[in-house]
């Protein structure tokens, strides 16, 4: 008795050449299906944070419309804000600027040097006499 294999495949009659641009009944997508159901991947948050920095703005700069970028538009503010002596943005515009200094590898200003022994002598002395003038004065 011998065993002969028979491929499905070829058993059944296509009705339809597979190839290039026709692809095999299976595989297709089914009807109302889209080609990815799940979605496109959700963007991470330093991308889109970027993404939303990028894009223009109008803004009025000396009486003059300009197209600008919302990055620059933040950091224009910042500094506006810094100079009107915003305590908040100052503080946050000196971060930034040191961060800034570290990643381009700018060396930090130099520390103020210590006072010399004589100069501490001088101000502990205006001190003692700022104070007796004080004590004085409430008497």
């Amino acid at each position: 008795m011998e065993l002969v294999y028979v491929n499905s495949m070829t058993e059944k009659k296509r009705d339809y050449e597979v190839g290039r641009g026709k692809p095999p009944v299976h595989t297709r997508f089914k009807k109302g299906q889209s080609g990815n159901p799940r979605g496109p991947r959700p963007k991470n948050l330093p991308a889109l944070l970027i993404e939303a920095l990028n894009e223009p703005v109008m803004a009025t700069i000396d009486g003059e419309q300009r197209e600008i970028t919302k990055r620059e538009a933040v950091i224009t503010q910042l500094v506006n804000k810094s100079a009107a002596a915003d305590l908040r943005a100052t503080k946050m515009l000196v971060e930034m600027l040191n961060d800034a200094e570290k990643k381009a590898g700018v060396a930090p200003p130099p520390q103020p040097t210590p006072f010399a022994p004589a100069d501490e002598e001088v101000m502990a002395t205006f001190i003692t006499r700022l104070r007796q003038s004080w004590e004085e004065e409430l008497r």
